[in-house]
């Protein structure tokens, strides 16, 4: 047997029998390391966990399985350094088609944030390898006793059922087989697919649900699934038949919490040692104690599990938003809010809960202390900004679900859902929350429809990741072994062999003259657009041959694609050229990539340590820096800003490079991008004696004086708790500054004044454009009280009414009602229907005194008069606004006043 000759024990009895719960213990983390332990001694490559955000599949919301990061491997799309791996991946299922967020804290066993033990064969080992060590670590590693274990296996799969059964001695009854919904895994509607088989441990009748067919596959928690071995071996056709792989492949996956769980002796994962201190520091909170109350117990799991996932969302980038993973992050923090005004928490919490997860987790999880105090700053921030609101909302919503209660209806309107959501910004999903603990249903297709009509696209719906999708060209042609050497930090100019050219999008083997083509040579000194940086341009070029490099992309991962137009001459696959990278644009480039880290530098010295990139870009003439933060920068802290780069600048200090293994550059603080996926050997780029530290792959200067100098064009926000600057260097920056000089010295001459006594000059011009303004009004005042009184001579009695209608100069409907306000005050009793021409444009006005605002209608008199100007208005019975068009029968309209009101008498 394979797995035999790879040192696996073979056939053997099973371990004697044992006693419940008499395994050996161990903490969480030992059960980690004892998996990832067992298999680097099988020859696994251990692999860190990536990122919580995707990087390269925009289809996902979040990593929930240990194999995202492995995806293209198993597609075949990309070729790796190892055909074995073995990780502990961090998940989040809570959003998109795996969505377990509703379920935390009614089960023992769901989560938002989970850590995933798996093993991988990228066409290596496959069922006999996979099934013998999964056994082994099982039985022997972690010590849990034999006749515990029962299997599933996909029902036509008896290669998996001879393994189980003859190699490693099963008994037939702990074998069983199921459909494809239980136990057959696919990627898609096409792909790669396979069966599967799980493992799961009997803990015991206790716990069950005691029916006489509990087994296998029942929903209660006496057979508890802990393994999942997927066997990757068919390619499933788009008529449905399956056809073996040439080369399958294995993908494992093991809940660290239920593992942790069953090695501790404890029925609910929320019991284990992953949960236990976060459960405890709520209960001193909260000032009661968990597993007293069934209900209050619900809330005490919901905090312990979603404190973990804030902290590591938060830690890999995310941020509290109205849409995408934002607003699942932010659905998953106020939920939590919500459960601890169940316990009575007052007051922000949250936030030392998660700091109670970077205590404990951050040994094993350091990106979590790196961003502490920015988790921390977040956490409270949305704390505080959720507390008025929950207050207010659970207020109303009680008061609606009193009122139902009386009419004894059962289900919450979806109206009251969306008014509750688009007025006070209350969440959907906590009314659901609400009603399911008060025994109400809530009416969601009444709430999507409100949705539907009252805004055109939901500010839920996600955009996906934002990376751009590789062209399936270059993935073959990756996934073929083709590469390119960069060779651009050494110099700008070198020899290289054309190793593939591609005309729209296919493979040629040559172009000519005017063809628009892509290059790929076997090494190169362009740098392909990467980490926020832009691509090169240039030459590539020979004897007979000028192509001109106007772009230069890289894919996936070595593939440097050069991106031109054939000038002259013609190129083939096999040609010698040479590259030659346009210097000038370089040099601007490297001035403004090293700015970024000076300026990131800056950032944190002066708003503190929370501020982290979270994009940029880095061309010729200009950079960009994305990075957090909750606030706007007051002009006076950008002054500084921009100062302490400018000072860093001028010391001139040495900018150096180097590369060094991933952890070493993080013991020494180097700061990295929060979805970057790093290799084992990661470049670092220093500035001084480290007063800058960054992992990055971009064009840098070889000391800071050569940037010249830094200035910053403008700061803003451009989402939620993400700003942007924008600034110069260089040349750039000496030519902003120029034309601002320029623009003082024109404005200073226009002013008549000098440039530095402009400020003063325009401070005076203000002040007196103020003082003409207050002269103006008080014209104003004074000719409208003698146009008032003129105006109230004009006043006609009917029935004891007195009606003045007119027309008069206003400006804009602004002065038209303040000449109403003034009528009114003055006379006392009476209607008042004022008319003005301006811009085209008819504006009406009526006013009615309080004691007859009643017996006449505002509101009803300008309607009417608006339809004879051609227009519309309306209002209350005591003031109405409207207007119209027909600017020529205006007087035509306010003749008609006094018969409009002779009706409502």
């Amino acid at each position: 047997m394979a797995w035999v000759k790879r040192g696996v024990v073979p056939k053997r009895k099973l371990p004697p029998q044992l006693t419940d719960n008499l395994w050996v213990r161990m903490d969480s983390r030992e059960v980690r390391e004892r998996f990832l332990r067992y298999f680097k001694d099988h020859g696994h490559t251990m692999v860190k966990s990536s990122s919580l955000i995707p990087k390269d599949d925009p289809t996902l919301l979040f990593t929930n399985a240990g194999m995202v990061q492995f995806k293209n491997l198993f597609l075949g799309l990309e070729k790796g350094p190892y055909t074995r791996a073995a990780s502990s991946q961090k998940c989040v299922r809570a959003g998109g088609k795996h969505n377990d967020l509703d379920q935390v804290g009614y089960t023992n066993r769901h989560h938002t944030f989970f850590e995933m033990l798996g093993n991988f064969s990228f066409g290596d080992y496959f069922k006999e390898e996979a099934i013998g060590w999964a056994w082994e670590l099982m039985t022997v590693g972690y010590g849990l006793p034999g006749e515990k274990l029962w299997v599933s296996i996909y029902k036509d799969d008896d290669e998996a059922y001879k393994i189980w059964n003859e190699d490693i001695g099963l008994p037939p009854e702990r074998i069983k087989r199921f459909g494809e919904e239980d136990n057959f895994w696919s990627m898609g509607e096409t792909g790669p697919c396979g069966p599967c088989s799980e493992i799961y441990v009997d803990q015991g009748p206790g716990i069950g649900c005691g029916k006489p067919t509990c087994s296998v596959g029942c929903d209660c928690d006496r057979y508890l699934e802990i393994w999942n071995l997927v066997f990757t071996q068919y390619n499933r056709e788009p008529d449905g038949r399956l056809t073996p792989l040439p080369k399958p492949n294995i993908d494992t996956g093991m809940g660290l919490e239920r593992l942790a769980a069953v090695m501790q002796g404890v029925y609910s994962n929320y019991e284990s040692d992953l949960f236990s201190y976060i459960l405890k520091l709520t209960e001193e909170l909260a000032g009661s104690r968990y597993g007293r109350d069934k209900k209050s117990d619900i809330s005490f799991r919901v905090i312990a599990d979603h404190s973990r996932a804030v902290a590591f969302l938060i830690a890999d980038g995310a941020m509290p938003s109205n849409e995408g993973r934002g607003y699942v992050l932010r659905r998953i923090i106020r939920r939590a809010l919500r459960y601890g005004q169940i316990l009575s928490l007052k007051g922000p919490f949250l936030h030392r809960l998660t700091d109670k997860v970077i205590d404990v987790m951050g040994t094993d999880y350091p990106e979590l202390v790196r961003s502490r105090s920015f988790i921390g700053e977040v956490v409270v921030n949305e704390e505080k900004r959720f507390a008025d609101t929950l207050v207010h909302g659970l207020s109303i919503l009680r008061e609606e679900m009193d009122g139902l209660r009386s009419k004894q209806k059962a289900t919450i309107p979806g109206e009251l859902v969306f008014r509750l959501y688009d007025t006070f910004g209350f969440p959907p999903d906590l009314v659901e929350d609400v009603a399911r603990d008060e025994g109400f249903g809530v009416d969601t297709e009444g709430f999507d429809q409100a949705m539907a009509e009252q805004r055109a696209a939901s500010q839920r719906s996600w955009k996906g990741s934002g990376e751009e999708e590789i062209p399936e060209i270059y993935r073959m042609l990756d996934a073929r072994g083709l590469s390119c050497q960069f060779v651009g930090y050494e110099g700008l100019k070198a020899t290289g062999r054309v190793v593939s050219i591609l005309k729209d999008g296919q493979l040629v083997d040559s172009a000519g003259n005017g063809d628009g083509v892509e290059i790929i040579l076997d090494q190169s000194p362009f740098y392909g657009e990467a980490g926020g940086q832009v691509g090169d341009t240039g030459w590539i070029g020979n004897d007979t041959l000028r192509v001109e490099v106007v772009d230069t992309a890289r894919y996936p991962k070595d593939l440097i694609i050069h991106r031109g137009k054939v000038i002259e001459g013609m190129i083939s696959v096999g040609d010698v050229v040479e590259a030659m990278v346009d210097e000038r644009r370089r040099r601007n480039i490297a001035h403004n990539h090293t700015a970024t880290h000076l300026l990131q530098a800056a950032l944190r010295e002066t708003l503190g340590e929370h501020v982290k990139q979270a994009g940029s870009y880095v061309g010729p003439d200009r950079l960009r820096f994305d990075f957090t933060h909750f606030a706007q920068i007051r002009p006076e802290r950008l002054g500084e800003i921009e100062r302490l780069v400018n000072l860093t600048i001028q010391k001139n200090l040495p900018v150096t490079t180097r590369v060094m293994p991933r952890d070493e550059a993080f013991q020494q603080e180097a700061i990295a991008l929060f979805e970057e996926r790093y290799g084992d050997e990661v470049r670092v780029v220093t500035i001084g004696d480290g007063m800058s530290r960054e992992l990055c792959g971009g064009a840098h200067v070889t000391a800071t004086g050569d940037i010249g100098v830094f200035i910053i064009g403008s700061e803003g926000a451009v989402a939620a708790g993400i700003r942007r600057i924008e600034a110069l260097t260089g040349q750039g920056a000496i030519r902003e500054i120029q034309k601002e000089m320029e623009n003082l010295k024109t404005i200073s001459s226009i002013l008549k004044t000098t440039p530095d006594q402009l400020v003063k000059r325009v401070e005076q011009l203000i002040e007196d454009q103020r003082e003409k303004e207050r002269q103006i009004e008080s014209l104003k005042a004074r000719l409208a009280t003698r146009h008032s009184e003129d105006l109230i001579q004009t006043a006609t009695v009917i029935d004891g009414v007195r009606i003045i209608s007119q027309e008069v100069t206003a400006a804009d409907p602004k002065d038209l009602r303040e000449l109403g306000d003034y009528l009114r005050d003055k006379l006392g009793s009476g209607v008042i229907v004022l008319g003005a021409r301006g811009h085209g444009k008819v504006f009406l006005l009526c006013r009615v005194t309080p004691d007859l605002a009643g017996r006449y209608g505002a509101g009803k008199i300008i309607k009417a008069l608006s339809a004879l100007v051609g227009g519309k208005g309306g209002g209350r019975n005591d003031m109405a606004e409207g207007g119209g068009t027909k600017v020529s029968e205006l007087g035509h309209a306010l003749s008609k006043v006094f018969d409009i009101i002779a009706e409502q008498s």
